[in-house]
């Protein structure tokens, strides 16, 4: 376990410029930008994604339900639970039950599940941001995964955007199935090695979409756990100031 927090830690920064960079232009070759396409139309489509309203999931013992459509994002761990407007970065925190009152404290606290968000859903969903705006897509050969299946790799960096904009990664995706099934995180552009290099793979259906989520490699067993896309959360269980059953 100590592995895969310290790999979430690692590329946060990373996530960080990327969830940021809305507004910058996009940079990508034609042969990875086709890759990109195939791999969207293979996960269910860009219009299924969109319509995809909640998911749910288990990211190093934390559960969280993600609502895309409304910016909402709850976040539980122990008996801590943070209820955040993701574009507005307020909300309410529980501590056992009870509304923290302290201020400052309830302020780390939000600031801490809105960073959360940012790394735990990439997690989970990061094949559907290769042509989010702010990504540069380069075709960078074509290679075996750590199982020996050929596949197209592609290097993903971002544009003169965040703190962190010499961060890279590879993906690789599967010449036949046309899907990401392995992931490798640079800290700087310029390094030769990864910080790690991981599956992507365990695809499975949820509700319009794909989703994968065995991330180990031979090094660690690692698994998003309680993968859900339910088709309605009642408000009762999004606001809950108590931990909620799991989908």
């Amino acid at each position: 376990m100590l592995q895969q927090n310290h790999a979430a830690k690692v590329i946060l920064l990373c996530l960080l410029l990327f969830f940021s960079s809305s507004a910058t232009a996009q940079t990508t070759d034609p042969e990875a930008q086709a890759i990109a396409e195939k791999v969207m139309q293979n996960m269910g489509g860009k219009k299924n994604w969109e319509k995809t309203r909640y998911l749910a999931w288990t990211f190093n013992d934390q559960y969280q339900i993600w609502d895309k459509h409304e910016n909402r994002f709850r976040w539980e761990q122990g008996d801590q639970v943070v209820v955040l407007d993701t574009e507005r970065k307020e909300g309410k925190v529980y501590v056992a039950g009870e509304e923290m009152q302290d201020q400052e404290e309830k302020r780390k606290l939000l600031d801490r599940a809105y960073a959360l968000w940012i790394n735990n859903s990439y997690w989970l969903v990061m094949p559907f941001k290769l042509q989010d705006p702010g990504v540069n897509l380069k075709y960078l050969n074509e290679a075996q995964t750590m199982d020996g299946a050929p596949a197209d790799v592609l290097e993903m960096t971002f544009e003169e955007v965040g703190l962190t904009p010499q961060n890279k990664y590879w993906i690789w995706v599967d010449k036949d199935k046309g899907l990401v099934t392995q992931w490798a995180f640079f800290r700087n552009y310029q390094d030769k090695e990864p910080t790690f290099t991981r599956r992507w793979a365990n695809y499975q259906d949820y509700g319009r979409i794909k989703l994968a989520n065995d991330r180990s490699n031979p090094q660690s067993d690692f698994e998003l756990i309680h993968v859900a896309a339910p088709r309605s959360v009642p408000d009762a269980v999004f606001n809950s100031p108590v931990p909620v059953e799991k989908f």
